[in-house]
């Protein structure tokens, strides 16, 4: 008896109703998922199912930039000449004039007359005035230094200036060494000279393998890493693991990936900071080439057998259970690697800077290794298959890290200002919204709205109705039409009997 007096305007405005409260409900999944990356009802049973999740919070910056030593003049004047494109920023190139000001000057250069002119010529914008100046102090190692990267066009030419730099910079070396300990002036003199010397030793063995010569290069650098065992700044171990990788001597790779992979790493004070919570198994390598060359030589390992639909039948073995954690623990160092490895994204000149887990550093690590991860059979396959898995393990905002410091928000800023205009920059990869909770929440919307409008305006909604399905039926009635006039009447009075 109560159904039977219950009116239509009940029925549109209980609909109304529920769709609204349906959407409002919706709401607070879809803000916790915008704010933290993942379900409600998932977080809520991990929570109770899994109560010893959590850490210790701290702050972490991890934002430093360094110079990756890759940079080659004859390299970007052709690119230049090709594209019509600069490769490199006022700001890159900015960072490099600093690092030669840091690097190979001191304050007693104006002793020395070629010192002070070079010291003048470092500080110069004009390219043209800095070759005249380096022309006018030949005897200074500086002066060959500068000639060798900003005059000369082919890798022998520019080697034969270094060979006549390292003449007179291991001549100052010696003299400074001998009176390091007199003042503090001589102390200075000999910590520029030192710097010079290992650089010019750095970029003779650079030549070398850029000329075929791997072997004598990988020697050079092993021979200057144990003389300066303390000048991690031009990041020697690198340059020599892309020599034993282009020389396939794996072995040796695992024996410097031994002694620089694993150690934390102090940030520097002047970096960004974040607040996370993290793991208690927290490190930080000290680069991409170090976490990516142990990826590579964990999948090497599997690489060459391994098939996604016999894993998914018979599960991960050992060994590719440690080259899949191997990858996602590159990848969340630097996520923005696999797009380029995988070629889904294309490569540009590498700028003379790059910003650690940043875009550049992602280039400058690609263009030089990616040759190598072609060698090792399948190595990208398993790259493909399993790198985006990272993301699912990686907490969520980015204020959370898995493994390491959290991603720092900063890069994308410095690494606009390091690569050109024209290169994309990637981004931190930020987890989609759902589409069944986008659908969900707009059919709720979409519904408590016609319901509403049907309560307030029932006889115009009724036109409006009416209009819609007559418009939405007219192609079905057209077609009937068509029918009804070809077919004979006799055999269509027989198909509506049946």
């Amino acid at each position: 008896m109560f159904l039977n007096t219950l009116t239509p305007k009940f029925y549109v405005a209980l609909t109304g109703t529920s769709s609204l409260i349906s959407g409002l409900i919706l709401v607070r999944p879809w803000w916790y998922f915008r704010k933290y990356g993942t379900s409600f009802i998932e977080q809520v049973s991990v929570s109770h199912l899994r109560p010893l999740l959590g850490g210790v919070d701290s702050s972490a910056p991890t934002n430093t930039t360094t110079s990756n030593g890759e940079a080659d003049s004859s390299r970007q004047s052709v690119y230049t000449w090709v594209t019509g494109r600069e490769p490199l920023t006022y700001y890159d190139m900015n960072l490099s004039a600093q690092d030669h000001q840091t690097f190979f000057t001191c304050d007693t250069d104006h002793l020395r007359p070629a010192d002070a002119i070079m010291q003048k010529a470092w500080r110069e914008r004009n390219p043209q005035a800095r070759i005249s100046a380096a022309h006018e102090a030949l005897d200074c190692a500086t002066a060959f230094i500068l000639l060798a990267e900003e005059e000369s066009t082919t890798i022998m030419e520019a080697e034969r200036l270094f060979k006549q730099a390292l003449k007179a910079g291991e001549s100052c070396y010696r003299r400074s060494h001998q009176l390091q300990h007199h003042s503090s002036q001589y102390e200075a003199q000999h910590r520029r000279d030192t710097n010079v010397l290992v650089y010019i030793k750095r970029r003779l063995a650079m030549c070398s393998r850029k000329l075929g010569r791997t072997r004598e290069a990988a020697k050079m650098m092993r021979d200057l890493m144990k003389e300066f065992p303390l000048l991690s700044m031009f990041n020697i171990h690198e340059n020599l693991l892309e020599s034993l990788l282009e020389l396939q001597n794996y072995a040796d790779v695992q024996a410097v990936l031994a002694k620089y992979d694993g150690k934390p790493e102090t940030p520097p004070p002047n970096a960004c900071v974040c607040v996370f919570v993290c793991s208690t198994d927290i490190s930080l390598p000290k680069s991409a080439t170090i976490c990516y060359t142990a990826a590579l030589l964990k999948a090497r390992a599997v690489s060459d057998k391994f098939s996604p639909e016999a894993a998914s039948r018979r599960g991960l073995s050992t060994a590719e259970m440690n080259a899949v954690e191997a990858i996602h623990r590159a990848v969340e160092f630097n996520p923005h690697v696999p797009k380029y490895l995988l070629e889904m994204k294309s490569l540009i000149l590498p700028p003379e800077h790059i910003l650690k887990r940043g875009d550049s550093e992602a280039i400058a690590y690609a263009f030089f290794h990616l040759q190598h991860w072609k060698r090792v059979e399948g190595a990208l396959n398993l790259l493909h298959c399993t790198w985006e898995g990272t993301f699912r393990m990686i907490p969520y905002p980015l204020e959370k890290g898995h493994l390491f410091y959290p991603y720092p928000i900063c890069t994308e800023t410095a690494d606009r200002e390091l690569l050109p205009i024209f290169h994309e920059v990637s981004v931190y990869p930020k987890k989609e919204l759902p589409f069944f909770i986008l659908f969900t929440a707009g059919l709720c919307s979409f519904t408590a709205m016609l319901a509403l409008l049907t309560h307030q305006f029932p006889e115009l909604m009724g036109v409006f109705a009416k209009a819609f399905l007559s418009t939405l039926f007219a192609p079905l009635n057209f077609i009937m039409e068509k029918v009804e006039s070809l077919l004979p009447s006799s055999l269509w009075h027989q198909l509506t009997r049946i």
